[in-house]
């Protein structure tokens, strides 16, 4: 007996709103929905699994066109394994790369950080020390 669920239970699972998962189903992102014998949408435990790799996907910046290519990809069969190692390893790249640019920039923020506690630092001290000599 194969798992299902609710779009609740999805939009609970990864924090998604239900529109976001409907969207998500029209953009082709997933395959067309199960439906329950109350006309209830469903979802299965591959639907699920899918999701998850494209949330991750998405939070990571890969452009929905992608995604959806991605997707089809996964829906094709196994044969296209090559093809969406290509596409994977490119993500990966670009959010090495993009990793890198926001650790140099956070390099930069921090030294910026520092300037500014070293100029209250000594103003904090210039200020004690006329405190100490008016007294």
């Amino acid at each position: 007996m194969e798992d299902y669920y609710t779009p609740g239970e999805i939009a609970e699972r990864f924090d998604l709103t239900l529109d976001t998962l409907r969207y998500y189903e029209k953009a082709g992102l997933l395959r067309r929905v199960d439906r329950a014998p109350s006309g209830h949408r469903r979802y299965r435990t591959d639907d699920v699994e899918l999701l998850h790799l494209i949330r991750c996907l998405r939070d990571t910046d890969m452009p929905i066109a992608r995604l959806r290519a991605f997707a089809e990809l996964v829906r094709s069969g196994d044969h296209t394994i090559p093809e969406r190692l290509d596409v994977l390893q490119e993500h990966k790249n670009r959010l090495d790369a993009r990793i890198a640019e926001l650790v140099e920039r956070q390099g930069a923020i921090e030294h910026k950080i520092d300037y500014y506690l070293g100029v209250l630092s000594e103003r904090a001290a210039g200020t004690a020390h006329t405190l100490k000599d008016g007294s």
